[in-house]
């Protein structure tokens, strides 16, 4: 482990104990793409409008394995009885994350900034203290809020950036809840650059890290 990554994971560490946000990028043979992270704990209604205009991927929150079992959350394409869900092969990886959308019981639409932050400070509750019960009273499915189910082993099984938000609430001390949204270039429409999301980092004085280095800084 050098220098570079300890000091680098140390810093996201602190800044996600702190609320804030993280920039991850995963690999150049993987997704190639840089995710902003969130503690879900700690998102509002400014955080869920700054995914969508500074982002501009798909809000989604990812819950560890153990959470989402005991809530009772499959994988989607487990879950859905129709053609489409076979042969569901990938380009980057082996499955897909994901499992449910969700609305909060309170929401009105679902899909306003304060009704999707509402929607992922619950699920930060709930990852808190996992009741499939109050699960079930608290949300409805189908929503606007994508659930991700992380990998078992975390970045031991698989490295994407649902295991690497996970792993990094471990490490901050924080419920296993973490939103993560992809970053778009507005000129091409695909995967911001590194070099372009690591500027838009160090503008907004955030933690910038290379999915290896925090995996290295972790010891995972």
């Amino acid at each position: 482990m050098t220098q570079h990554q300890t000091r680098s994971t140390a810093r996201a560490v602190e800044a996600f104990r702190s609320g804030s946000p993280v920039l991850i990028h995963d690999a150049a043979d993987r997704e190639g793409e840089t995710d902003l992270i969130y503690p879900a704990g700690a998102v509002g209604s400014d955080d869920v409008a700054r995914l969508r205009n500074d982002a501009g991927g798909l809000v989604c929150v990812a819950l560890s394995a153990s959470v989402a079992d005991r809530l009772g959350l499959p994988f989607v394409q487990e879950a859905i009885d129709h053609p489409a869900a076979e042969n569901h092969d990938l380009a980057y990886d082996d499955r897909s994350s994901f499992s449910l959308t969700v609305n909060h019981r309170e929401t009105r639409t679902g899909i306003t900034d304060a009704d999707r932050a509402l929607t992922i400070t619950a699920l930060a509750g709930v990852a808190a203290e996992p009741d499939a019960g109050a699960f079930a009273r608290t949300f409805r499915a189908p929503g606007h809020v994508h659930l991700l189910r992380a990998a078992e082993g975390l970045l031991a099984e698989r490295e994407g950036h649902t295991e690497f938000g996970v792993a990094l609430a471990d490490a901050a001390d924080l419920p296993p809840a973490v939103v993560v949204c992809e970053m778009l270039d507005d000129h091409s429409g695909g995967a911001l650059s590194p070099g372009d999301a690591r500027a838009y980092a160090e503008r907004h004085d955030l933690p910038y890290l290379e999915g290896r280095d925090l995996r290295a800084g972790l010891g995972r």
